[in-house]
């Protein structure tokens, strides 16, 4: 039964990855006898753990370790899943192909001497990757440490000490990163679901890792140690499914220009801008750390406690001095200290000594013993204004550490967080033990733990505003309107660049604007000063002039915008001074617009390109200090109402367009509408460089755009594509039904939530059993938890249509790639007042298309065998009928 989509147990098909994780036998290539070798380490680790077969590999040796040497992988003779490289990079596309032909499943390549050298070694990387990539060998690096699977007992690493078992999956992209991580899990006492060194992500990827532990029942968090992202779109697809479910966190270099050129030095990638990466983090629900504590602390806090619901954190201490700390912490990065109800403090001033601290951070004196602990963290957690409980306790003479942490445990699986800090060492060492076996988290110092606690809620808070139910945009409901925006606009695109031009004019970035629904205030072209004067007196005055030209961005940096205008002798004089004020190869004559009189707030909104997100947008305080004030946003586009109201509120300016000190609020829906059209305008045009509206002018009278300017790429330069896929309006259709009805055939959107509500509660329980297989609750169907992996699709991994008549949704049908991505997954359903009308046909037709469009070869479907009008259907457009245990059948289409 599918409850949730990311997780529906007929998707667990094997990975290809698995010959890597959980292999039956293991060739080390290079293995060797030399003491402080790689090749001995590696065959040395397995040997310890590892209960297939092991085969080292190495002409030169007859026997590695008391294990028989074979001369050639191929002379093994025997099935090898995995072959761990260990070998001078200079022969390792040759073992490369010999693995190939040996018919290996997967490949570990430690060798370093690849890109990160330079063009030579990427050359090299590039050949390898395909000779593996030909045989359908996934491979993990070159240059890593390798990879371990203690659940497994696979330790085909070189690291020093054997990872311990646990829930934990660790990649990380530095192989002494990971040997320090080892060392202190050791010390630590942390497990690992598998341990993972990915090298320089030749062929697999940040994206293959994270949705393959996504899909792994023994791994409930996944932690990165990141110097690049490599493939972002691969990377956030792979995210946006897995942080529903499991916590992503991320610890990454290259903060500071100094680092980012360490990194690309170090792994031959480039870092690209760590404001972009972290915008792009919080749209696919990933949490960004700083030091290696703050992982794995964050990881075991969201392993082992309830995500809070609010920021609202209450501090039970018998020490002032700590729980000040926390408290700083806690609001420094983002939670509050929960305001007490009265009736709380009405229990804690009956249960505690008067000297009490009566108030939040609650102090319940030195002397307090387990009991009076215990007595207040229960009244705490209770308390409906808080959110989650940080305890701390330092070990006075009359502290009962361990009796404490012992009357603690039965509050471990509460519905709020309940965080500890047992300060000291050897003295609450064994209680801190306790506190870990009972899964409360505890950490050495309370400023921390305080500092988790704003993590996880932040983490959540995050979740929540990504996956709340946007409104529609007034556009975006009709795609024939979208889609001849683009076309419109592809030509006037076009039409510049044929003239061997990459910049629009401020007239043309204007009428590009227009086209997008972006309202812009009239400006008309001027070549003399005469026509200047025309244009003002038919626009009306007061009236201002801007240079029009095709080489200068930046008008007002060389004099070429002249405002307040209010008569024809200060036009021709202000055509006059900007024409003096440039050279004649950059002046082709000015603009002319009326003066806005609408008073409001001067804001930006932009784009710019990213090197490895590709398009990213800007929203924030505009006007001609724009850098001075730095107020801006970030985010990735595509954009919604809801991802566009979260820009919003990432600006100071935000307090002010709310309504501030007697102003009126201005319109922000419309405004979170005009940057979602922009957004759309932005992707529909993959040759917009860089551009700005700015300024911006809002109010509550309305929007305009006074200025706007456009930078094309040229044809010769690449295209970065957007690292999250946009809408695809062009998998929509008008049909007609046999009842005569008109319906609308398009993709699903998230703002389809509510229509979906309504289609379910039309369903019969006989529909719901042939598309469930079972029956299943409408609570369960309608959930918004389930609802928003149904409607927020990403569009390289995912495809549902909906057929929508007068709004309303009366049949849906998804196919969803499986790890094999040439292979996808058939789900459909139609409401019963329309079945029998040809619509159950017209989607499935419709859906195939969009498979073979987008390279799927393989569709399967699972339907129960009872179900006589699927059979018909299946049977009908070639799918082929497999039996399978029980009452399913499988329908099978080679596309």
């Amino acid at each position: 039964m599918e409850n949730i989509p990311l997780y529906d147990p007929l998707r667990r098909e094997p990975s290809p990855l698995d010959v890597i994780f959980k292999p039956t036998s293991v060739a080390v290539i290079g293995a060797k006898d030399d003491p402080g070798s790689v090749g001995r380490t590696v065959v040395s680790n397995l040997l310890a753990s590892f209960e297939g077969k092991i085969y080292p590999v190495n002409p030169k040796r007859q026997e590695v370790l008391g294990l028989k040497c074979y001369p050639s992988v191929e002379a093994i003779g025997e099935p090898v899943d995995l072959a761990v490289i260990a070998t001078p990079a200079a022969t390792v596309l040759n073992v490369v192909k010999s693995c190939a032909r040996a018919k290996v499943g997967g490949l570990i390549v430690l060798s370093a001497g690849f890109k990160e050298l330079g063009e030579e070694g990427l050359k090299l990387e590039q050949e390898l990757v395909e000779a593996a990539r030909a045989a359908k060998m996934p491979l993990i690096g070159p240059n890593c440490l390798g990879v371990a699977n203690p659940l497994f007992g696979l330790n085909a690493t070189f690291a020093k000490g054997e990872p311990f078992s646990g829930d934990i999956a660790f990649i990380s992209q530095s192989g002494a990163m990971c040997t320090a991580v080892l060392d202190w899990s050791l010390q630590e006492g942390v497990g690992f679901s598998s341990f993972v060194s990915i090298g320089s992500m030749a062929d697999v990827g940040w994206g293959d890792l994270i949705r393959y532990f996504g899909r792994d029942g023994k791994t409930k968090s996944v932690l990165l140690y990141m110097e690049t992202v490599g493939e972002a779109r691969r990377f956030l697809s792979a995210a946006r499914e897995v942080a529903l479910g499991k916590p992503i966190i991320v610890i990454k270099g290259g903060k500071t220009e100094e680092s980012a050129r360490a990194c690309a030095s170090h792994t031959g990638s480039l870092a690209g801008s760590d404001r972009v990466f972290n915008a792009a983090l919080k749209r696919c629900g990933v949490m960004r750390v700083d030091t290696i504590g703050e992982l794995f602390g964050l990881a075991q806090a969201l392993a082992f406690q309830p995500r809070p619901k609010g920021p609202n954190l209450s501090i039970v201490t018998n020490a002032g001095g700590p729980s000040v700390l926390a408290t700083d912490a806690l609001v420094l990065e983002g939670g509050r200290v929960a305001d007490l109800s009265e009736e709380t403090m009405e229990t804690l001033n009956a249960l505690l000594p008067d000297a009490w601290s009566h108030a939040n951070p609650v102090d319940i004196l030195g002397d307090a013993k387990r009991g009076r602990y215990v007595e207040v963290v229960d009244l705490l957690m209770n308390d409906e204004d808080n959110n989650g409980v940080l305890v701390i306790l330092t070990p006075q003479d009359m502290t009962d550490p361990l009796g404490t942490a012992t009357d603690l445990r039965h509050l471990s699986k509460s519905d709020k967080p309940l965080l500890t800090s047992w300060m000291g060492g050897g003295a609450v060492e064994s209680s801190r033990h306790l506190l870990s076996q009972s899964k409360i988290p505890n950490y050495p110092y309370p400023d921390e733990a305080a500092k988790i606690f704003s993590k996880m809620w932040r983490y959540q808070e995050n979740l929540n505003l990504l996956y709340e139910t946007p409104t529609a945009n007034a556009l975006e409901q009709h795609p024939e309107r979208l889609l001849e925006a683009k076309e419109r606009g592809e030509e006037l695109i076009n039409r510049v660049l044929a003239e061997g031009r990459t910049l629009l004019d401020e007239w043309e970035s204007k009428e590009l604007l227009a086209l997008w629904g972006i309202p812009v205030v009239i400006t008309k072209p001027a070549k003399t000063p005469e026509e200047a004067v025309k244009r003002a007196e038919e626009i009306g005055y007061p009236s201002c002039v801007k240079l029009l030209s095709h080489t200068i961005t930046h008008k007002t940096d060389v004099g070429g915008v002249k405002l307040n205008l209010n008569d024809a002798e200060e036009v021709y004089d202000a055509f006059m001074q900007i024409q003096n004020s440039v050279p004649a190869e950059d002046f082709l004559g000015v603009t002319v617009q009326k003066m806005v009189k609408l008073k409001g707030y001067e804001l930006i909104m932009g784009s710019s390109h990213d090197v490895q997100f590709g398009p990213i947008l800007l929203f924030g305080t505009g006007g001609s200090l724009v850098e001075v004030f730095k107020d801006t946003s970030l985010s990735l586009p595509p954009l919604n109402s809801t991802l566009a109201e979260m820009m919003l509120k990432e600006t100071k300016i935000y307090t002010a367009l709310e309504g501030f000190r007697g102003e009126k609020r201005v319109d922000l829906p419309q405004l979170s509408e005009m940057m979602v059209r922009f957004s759309d305008m932005i992707l529909a045009h993959p040759r917009i460089k860089e551009s700005d509206i700015n300024p911006l002018i809002v109010s509550h009278e309305g929007i305009t755009a006074l200025d706007a300017r456009v930078v094309l790429f040229s044809e010769e330069e690449p295209l970065i594509q957007s690292a999250i896929r946009p809408y695809p309006y062009h998998y929509s259709w008008k049909k007609r039904l046999k009842n005569g009805e008109d319906v609308q055939i398009r993709p699903i959107r998230p703002e389809d939530e509510p229509a979906l509500v309504a289609y379910h509660q039309k369903l019969s329980e006989e529909s719901i059993k042939q598309r469930f297989l079972e029956p299943v609750s409408l609570e369960k169907r309608v959930s918004h938890e389930r609802l928003i992996g149904i409607c927020c699709n990403d569009y390289d991994r995912e495809w549902a249509l909906v057929v929508e008549k007068d709004e309303e949704i009366i049949g849906v049908a998804r196919i969803t790639r499986l790890l094999d991505e040439k292979k996808a997954r058939l789900k459909m359903m139609v409401l019963d007042s329309y079945q029998g009308q040809g619509l159950g046909r017209l989607l499935l037709e419709k859906l195939i298309f969009v498979a073979k469009s987008e390279g799927v070869k393989e569709i399967d479907a699972i339907a129960l065998a009872e179900n006589r009008a699927m059979a018909k259907l299946a049977k009908d457009l070639g799918f082929e009928r497999n039996e399978r245990e029980g009452d399913l059948v499988t329908y099978h289409l080679s596309c």
